[in-house]
């Protein structure tokens, strides 16, 4: 079984402050269980929610391989 995070622990692992997962459970954005009146967040939605968002670096060709217009 997952582990449920908390939504400070989701921010921590994150870098942000609580106020963003917060927004992406609001927008429902990423997977949430609720537990009575708290919410717990799985970790493996915080890393599918990481790779889904994880945007490839752009590979520039070498300036001299260019062809001219």
């Amino acid at each position: 079984m997952d582990r449920l995070l908390t939504v400070d622990q989701v921010a921590e692992q994150l870098g942000t402050g609580v106020r963003f997962p917060r927004r992406l459970i609001e927008e429902r954005r990423i997977t949430f269980v609720k537990v009575g009146r708290h919410v717990r967040i799985p970790e493996s939605a915080v890393e599918a929610y990481v790779s889904a968002n994880t945007v490839e670096p752009v590979v520039l060709r070498p300036a001299g391989l260019r062809r001219a217009a």
